[in-house]
Formats: C-alpha cells, structure tokens, sequence
C-alpha cells in the first residue's frame, strides 16, 4: 500500500477532483477567504488559481509529499506564496490563533482521526475566523446512505482512507464550530459518492473544545 498510497493514489485524486465540475466547485468554495489561510488537504494545489486577492500567504498541508511535485506548476503561477507543513502526529505545526481563514476540499473523509483533526483547526484559526469546506458525505436518502455503509470498506481500501458516510455538518459542529451557511446537494454520477456539503463555518470568539453531540 507504501507505493499506492504515496505515488499512484495522489495522482489519481488529482485527476478526478480536476475535472471541470470540481473546479467550478472550487471556484464557489473560496470567495470570502483572506489573509493567512491554511488549506488542509492541499494536495496537486487545484485550488490556487480560485484563490482571492485578499489572501496574502498560504499554508499548506497534505502528507503526500508528491502533491508538492503536482503542484510545481500552480504554485509558480500563483502569487499568493505557498508554505508547506509537515504534520506531526495529529498536530498541526501552528501557533494557536494564528491563521485568519482554514479550506478544505474533499479531505476530512480521508483523516482518520477526523475529529481531533476538526479540534486542531480550531486551535490554530483565529476567534471569528472562517472555516470554508467542501466535502462529500452521508446522503440524507436512506437508501443511499444504506449503500454508503456497504461500499465503505472497499472504498477505504482503495480511496486511501476515504470514507462515504460521514455527516460533515456534524462533525463540524461538534467540535464547537457555528456553522453560518450550508448547502447540500449531489454532484454528477453515483450518488453513494457525490452527496456534498459546502459550507463556511465560523470559529466562535471563546476557544474551546465544544461539546460532543
């Protein structure tokens, strides 16, 4: 799975989540971002060129060192600067408070650790700083869902990790996030794997680790 994981799997993610559908979905995620942003999950890099103006440098996380490789060309037509940043364990090497905006594109279903990851983005993003998502999760049709939960084996096995059930919505708001828009909607294809949640969330002014619901 070494090789899988870490060479044929990121560039099979970025050719499916670079298709045209996706990027015009990336393009709707990003407006509102600013300053300094940390983008989780960053990837092949297919969410600079949707980047805004007021975001003046950018960290980036993603353990797949060869999405930095994918990247080279988007980062050098970028000129928002890139900053790369190793995990370490389940934290993130940043001060606490010290990002004003967090993305995140089709990355918390692989985390397997998903709500301590959600713990640390709040730890680092400011107080009232904006939280930007776009994920696939759990379908709210039953009968989707039921299929969800049966393909999910197969899919973490060959997905890297990916998971197909997860309520995002839930998961955000547990860690203590407010969620101040949301909207839900399927993507083109099978629906067990294109139920989507984009959303902004907004870190509220007290730190804290909320409360589990």
């Amino acid at each position: 799975m070494g090789i899988y994981r870490d060479q044929i799997l990121p560039r099979g993610i970025n050719w499916v989540l670079g298709r045209q559908e996706c990027l015009e979905l990336r393009r709707t995620v990003t407006p509102g971002l600013r300053g300094k942003v940390l983008e989780i999950g960053f990837g092949s890099g297919l969410n600079l060129p949707y980047y805004p103006s007021d975001v003046d440098r950018i960290c980036a996380v993603d353990p797949a060192t060869l999405g930095r490789k994918l990247a080279a060309r988007r980062i050098e037509a970028c000129p928002i600067p890139v900053e790369f940043f190793d995990l370490n364990g389940d934290q993130l090497p940043l001060e606490t408070d010290s990002v004003d905006a967090v993305l995140s594109t089709w990355t918390l279903c692989t985390i397997p650790e998903v709500t301590n990851a959600l713990r640390e983005l709040r730890r680092v993003l400011k107080p009232a700083g904006r939280f930007h998502f776009l994920e696939h999760g759990l379908s709210p049709n039953a009968n989707v869902a039921k299929w969800q939960r049966r393909l999910n084996p197969l899919q973490r096995r060959i997905g890297g990790g990916c998971q197909l059930d997860l309520k995002i919505d839930q998961l955000i708001r547990r860690v203590g996030f407010e969620i101040e828009a949301l909207d839900n909607f399927y993507m083109k294809g099978p629906k067990f794997g294109s139920y989507m949640y984009r959303g902004v969330a907004v870190n509220p002014t007290e730190h804290g680790n909320g409360p589990l619901i």
